[in-house]
């Protein structure tokens, strides 16, 4: 009896072995349906995508006013606006690796790991943004202006560092498949697109009138018997200061609904190479380990580059349409022309990467941003000449939103594929990409400020200078354009192509 028992036993673990191998075939496909099956719903991508409106729509507000508001409005001097700018991003410098590191290290709680970040963050970024743009009565000491600006410029940028990292670390955490998470990427960058055109729309459209205004006072201040003149000059100015104060409100309260849409519409999803555990690695070995992973590296150059070119193109937009253009009162409708155009491109330029690779379409959406600059030196005083300008530079606009960051998680998962041993470095990698972002917008408004101030540009004054036209010019062009090119070679030779992509899924699938 104990014979038939052994053979039965033995005939039935042959079949089982027998049924594993015809269904081993079938594996790769059923897991893909399951993946597919319980890939990421419509509402927690829009959720998500929602999350990334603060930080681009304070960000692009900031880099299209700031400069404009220190200069003319507060009335600093050129070199204290690039000294609070300058000294603003070299402590964003040091906030963004070091949030990176606690976001690693800090442990999963019953919220999740990262969205508790954004929680906390979120009330102390809506107050300091805000207290941004409120302007210290003219009778205050300049240096205390200048401590009052620096303050709060510095203080928001931590705030927003916590908010951001997290977020944009949350990309790897959302479930699904690699091409939900680009999906989710894509939902994330065309709201962050509309997030600008929010901004900049409100901000624009409340206080561009009234640097109109003040232009116009400037010019009636120079003609004989200016008792009136002046009146209005400084009459234009504090109204313009109180708009700046209204824009902020209604820009600091939407900052604080789409956090709260975040908060309770995403919630964390691990993985078997993304546990949403503590680092356990010292920093300085992470640190190696990142930077020398040869794609990452060359992806953070070249957006290093790109960014630093529009972002200088957009620090000076504002008060070169003003000051060289002879667009003093149009700026603001043609900032919100081009981001309307950036927002519709999102959709084509998602199109184009899935049918020619993120490679090519990001080398021919940056190279189209080059004949724009090229001809805006060239056009003065027409505005509908400007319009179809700005048009173009929005749909190049948009392939510097979606492209970097959808070929950011590409390279996260090469790493995690060839070092399976080092987990939990997601917020590190996104951290340095988010570093470098906000050094080139740094590094941007300085280099502009800077030059105006080597130029002669004296806040208030109403004449004509030759130099300072130059240097705008030149800032618009020639340098904007150099940064583009080496960014186009370097994106170029990145060496994640369609093939790898494909690959590293094909992985994926197989140990998940």
């Amino acid at each position: 009896m104990s014979e038939v028992t052994l053979q039965d036993g033995h005939e039935d673990t042959e079949l089982r072995r027998l049924n594993q191998e015809a269904d081993l075939p079938e594996k790769p496909v059923v897991c893909r349906e399951l993946q597919e099956k319980s890939g990421l719903s419509l509402c927690r991508k829009i959720c998500y995508a929602v999350g990334g409106i603060p930080y681009q729509m304070t960000g692009n507000t900031l880099g299209f006013f700031l400069q404009i508001f220190l200069l003319d409005v507060v009335q600093l001097e050129p070199f204290y606006v690039s000294l609070i700018i300058i000294l603003g991003r070299a402590w964003d410098a040091l906030t963004d690796p070091t949030i990176g590191l606690l976001v690693s290290k800090s442990p999963r709680r019953k919220y999740g790991k990262l969205v508790p970040w954004v929680a906390c963050s979120t009330p102390f970024g809506v107050f300091c943004y805000f207290m941004i743009w409120f302007t210290l009565p003219d009778t205050t000491p300049t240096s205390l202006k200048f401590l009052w600006h620096l303050i709060t410029y510095t203080t928001f940028q931590i705030c927003i560092t916590c908010h951001h990292v997290p977020y944009t670390s949350l990309t790897m955490f959302l479930g699904g498949t690699q091409r939900d998470r680009d999906s989710a990427t894509a939902y994330r960058m065309g709201m962050e697109v509309f997030s600008t055109l929010l901004g900049s729309g409100i901000q624009g459209q409340i206080v561009g009138g009234y640097h109109a205004g003040m232009r116009i006072s400037c010019y009636l201040s120079n003609e004989t018997v200016v008792n009136t003149s002046t009146y209005s000059l400084l009459d234009s100015l504090e109204n313009t200061r109180r708009a700046y104060v209204h824009a902020a409100l209604v820009l600091s309260s939407i900052y604080c609904l789409s956090c709260l849409i975040l908060i309770f519409g995403v919630r964390e999803q691990a993985g078997p190479l993304k546990p949403l555990g503590k680092v356990e690695l010292a920093f300085s070995t992470c640190l190696r380990m990142i930077m020398g992973h040869k794609p990452y590296t060359q992806l953070l150059c070249g957006f290093l580059c790109a960014s630093l070119a529009f972002q200088i193109t957009q620090g000076i937009f504002a008060f070169f349409c003003t000051h060289a253009a002879g667009l003093a009162g149009k700026f603001q409708h043609l900032v919100l022309i081009m981001l309307v155009s950036a927002s519709l491109s999102v959709p084509f330029w998602q199109f184009f990467l899935r049918r020619f690779g993120k490679k090519t379409a990001a080398s021919v959406g940056l190279a189209l941003m080059i004949p724009t600059l090229v001809t805006v030196t060239q056009v003065m005083h027409n505005f509908l000449a400007f319009v179809f300008l700005v048009i173009l530079a929005g749909c190049s606009m948009a392939v510097l939103y979606l492209l970097p960051w959808s070929m950011l998680p590409d390279a996260v998962d090469d790493f995690m594929l060839r070092n399976p041993s080092c987990l939990n470095l997601e917020a590190l990698f996104y951290s340095f990409y988010v570093f470098f972002n906000k050094f080139a917008g740094g590094l941007a408004l300085g280099i502009s400020t800077l030059s105006l101030h080597f130029a002669g540009y004296r806040a208030g004054d109403c004449r004509y200078n030759p130099t300072v036209i130059l240097t705008l010019k030149v800032l618009m062009a020639p340098v904007p354009i150099s940064l583009l090119l080496v960014a186009i070679v370097i994106f170029c030779l990145h060496p994640i192509n369609e093939e790898r992509r494909e690959q590293m899924r094909m992985e994926m699938e197989a140990i998940g």
